[in-house]
C-alpha cells in the first residue's frame, strides 16, 4: 500500500520515512497535485534495472529488425549446444 502526503510533511521526515517500504512508496503532493516519489534504494535499483533491461531488448529488437532475426539453430551453433 503507498500513502500520499503534501509536501510540507517533509518538515518532520522522519515520520514520512518510516511510511516508506519495499514496494510500497510514499507520494508527495504540491498544491494538491503530485510532485514526488519516495521510494527504498531496493525499490530504486530494480526500477534502474528494469528500464536497463528493456533498453538492452529494444537495441535487440533493433537489431534484428535491421540485420535480420536469428534461428534456434544459428544460436545454438553460437553458444555451443
Amino acid at each position: 500500500m503507498f500513502a500520499i502526503k503534501p509536501v510540507s510533511d517533509l518538515r518532520n521526515y522522519n515520520e514520512v520515512l518510516k511510511d516508506v517500504a519495499d514496494e510500497s512508496p510514499v507520494f508527495l503532493t504540491k498544491n494538491g497535485r503530485g510532485s514526488y516519489a519516495v521510494i527504498t534504494i531496493k525499490d530504486y535499483e530494480k526500477l534502474t534495472a528494469t528500464k536497463t533491461l528493456f533498453d538492452e531488448l529494444k537495441k535487440g529488437e533493433d537489431s534484428a529488425k535491421e540485420k535480420g532475426w536469428l534461428s534456434t539453430k544459428d544460436i545454438r551453433a553460437m553458444v555451443g549446444l
